[in-house]
């Protein structure tokens, strides 16, 4: 015979815990989509390729040109959501302000309180039909200094050439970020409920790669 005690009562209780807690992030879920507006504009859904600048016989007008087109992606709700000028995340084809409050943390992957991946798993989760809750294992914001919401596609420009403000990065290591990174890579599958970004990772890296063998001239 067995000398622990009944655990029956215990595991009733640690159910009706579950249960209360699978109905609350249900309720976070419904909660989220109805935050959802609509996007006051339709985002390009196509990138031309950089043949197509061909024409342009001036070098510097020809990367302006380039950097322009790479703009759709750079200056689209998928990417300007994770790059905002704030503490708060943005959200939507709206880039209204993230449902719940969240906050970025020290380091960019929320507070201790409430972390990112506390509701962003490692890929997305289709929450209903039309909806879905983003997910990827690294899902954080963009330091503070990479930030692009609300500034020129111009400024944005700069900021990628700076070393002191896009992580120290060179310019073969942006190239290489645009075209291997799963978060950037998550802006052309970004599930249910939201536009992808235009055209395709290899159509984005591929301008951006033009852009900089042209001289990476910015736009004004």
């Amino acid at each position: 015979m067995s000398t622990f005690p009944p655990t029956r009562g215990f595991g009733v209780g640690r159910m009706k815990t579950a249960g209360m807690l699978v109905a609350g992030g249900w309720l976070l879920v419904a909660g989220w989509v109805q935050a959802q507006p609509a996007a006051a504009s339709a985002p390009a859904t196509t990138l031309r390729s950089p043949s197509q600048f061909s024409s342009i016989a001036d070098d510097k007008a020809r990367s302006q040109a380039l950097f322009v087109e790479a703009g759709k992606v750079i200056q689209h709700p998928r990417c300007l959501n994770c790059h905002p000028n704030g503490n708060r995340p943005l959200q939507g084809d709206g880039m209204q302000l993230h449902q719940p409050l969240v906050l970025r943390g020290k380091d960019g992957f929320g507070t201790t309180a409430m972390r990112c991946a506390s509701c962003h798993g490692a890929q997305n989760f289709q929450a209903t039909r039309s909806f879905s809750v983003p997910g990827n294992e690294h899902w954080h914001l963009a330091p503070l200094e990479m930030a692009w919401h609300g500034r020129a596609l111009g400024e944005i420009c700069k900021q990628l050439k700076d070393r002191s403000r896009n992580g120290g990065k060179t310019m073969d290591q942006i190239i290489d970020h645009m075209a291997r990174d799963e978060l950037v890579g998550w802006a052309w599958s970004p599930g249910a409920g939201r536009a992808p970004a235009p055209g395709t990772q290899k159509e984005f890296t591929d301008l951006i790669k033009a852009w900089a063998d042209s001289g990476a001239h910015c736009p004004t």
